[in-house]
């Protein structure tokens, strides 16, 4: 077990393109104080997402001008997206803990790498119940989820609800939700309040109980990928094609598809292809919440919305968990200080490498962390 005694802990305003949210709240601040850290927030960090200088300087953080006085000899640093410019100005062997991607980044491992960095990227801490206080990938999977089916409602041109008006009876649309992990499962609950026909679709059959519990159908295309563990079994391609024409035909009675189908780590897989886009219905709409990372559609293309040609408007939106950056910001704000109740106690940094959630989370990986030889194994997707 390693310690840092009397530590600081930093956060700085966000500088990614389009980045709304904040890595601590006022309550998170309050909470680290207690811990017997100090805090210093750079000023203007929260107002984006509604957080203002003096709320924060009540909860007893201190406040800096700029980037560097803020993370210049903090010994932990807490982030959302940070730049690889940022990562460079944090003190040698700082810890930093946050949506890091390093090994999609050459530039941020490499900066992590330069200032040896313990660093802590939240998207591979193991998906276990104990961790799920933790989970950053749920909770912004949440909003991403949410946001998504708003901009499907907003982008169609019909009502999602069934409506009874002088001019006649509307039906309702017809709702398609791609993947059941968190993002799909608030997005069909979204859907669903927004008074939709609402179906959903995994290549799980498990996901049948969690989909129709919140009032939608489970889309049965008669082909089970269950495997072992709770994981999804590769098709074989009599089986894949088998999936897809019945997929492609079921499509041309569809309205709206949200697709949120995504492995983290991984590019997303391929489920819309341009023929099952050319049959569908001319009005329809396609929302790829899977675009940061290719797309679950053929034809998306992340961050813009474009016409299929054969009039399917097909958006890739990025980063929707910014765009509710309030309770984005407050849900991973509390995932962080959650983590970080691992190894900050009474004003000190302590590592304890016999515990999985850091051992498997840390990068680069240390050689005194027992649990880092398992840290490779499969992930449940989320």
């Amino acid at each position: 077990m390693t310690a840092v005694q009397g530590i600081t802990v930093a956060v700085a305003r966000e500088a990614a393109p389009g980045e709304r949210r904040v890595a601590a709240t006022p309550e998170t601040c309050k909470k680290l104080t207690a811990l017997g850290a100090q805090v210093r927030v750079q000023r203007g960090a929260g107002l984006a997402a509604g957080f203002t200088d003096d709320a924060y300087a009540s909860a007893g953080a201190q406040l800096a001008e700029d980037a560097a006085d803020t993370l210049g000899q903090a010994d932990l640093v807490l982030c959302v997206q940070p730049q690889a410019s940022t990562l460079s100005q944090l003190k040698q062997g700082a810890v930093v803990v946050g949506m890091l991607a390093p090994q999609a980044d050459p530039a941020r491992g490499e900066a992590i790498g330069a200032r040896q960095l313990i660093a802590f990227p939240l998207e591979l801490l193991p998906r276990t119940t104990r961790a799920q206080a933790m989970d950053i990938l749920s909770s912004q999977a949440g909003m991403a989820g949410y946001k998504a089916t708003l901009i499907a409602a907003q982008l169609a041109p019909r009502f999602f609800p069934m409506l009874t008006t002088a001019a006649g009876t509307i039906r309702p649309s017809k709702v398609l939700i791609v993947g059941a992990g968190v993002a799909g499962l608030q997005a069909i609950a979204t859907a669903k309040r927004l008074g939709a026909q609402v179906e959903g679709f995994d290549v799980r059959p498990e996901t049948r109980e969690q989909i129709e519990s919140l009032g939608g159908k489970f889309l049965d295309l008669g082909v089970s990928a269950a495997g072992e563990g709770g994981y999804a079994r590769q098709l074989t391609d009599e089986e894949r094609a088998l999936q897809q024409q019945r997929l492609a035909d079921h499509l041309k009675t569809v309205d709206v598809i949200v697709c949120t189908a995504a492995v983290p780590g991984r590019p997303a897989p391929k489920i819309i292809t341009a023929a099952m886009v050319a049959g569908m219905k001319p009005g329809s709409v396609i929302v790829d919440l899977a675009a940061e990372t290719g797309g679950n559609c053929e034809l998306t293309r992340p961050g813009e919305t474009v016409d299929s040609g054969s009039g399917v408007a097909i958006a890739g939106p990025l980063n929707l968990a910014s765009m509710g950056a309030v309770h984005a910001s407050e849900m991973y704000a509390r995932n962080l200080l959650n983590f970080v109740s691992l190894f900050v106690k009474d004003g000190a940094i302590a590592f304890d490498w016999n515990d999985e959630l850091l051992a498997k989370t840390v990068w680069p990986r240390h050689d005194d962390a027992p649990g880092a030889a398992a840290a490779n194994a499969p992930q449940r997707a989320g």
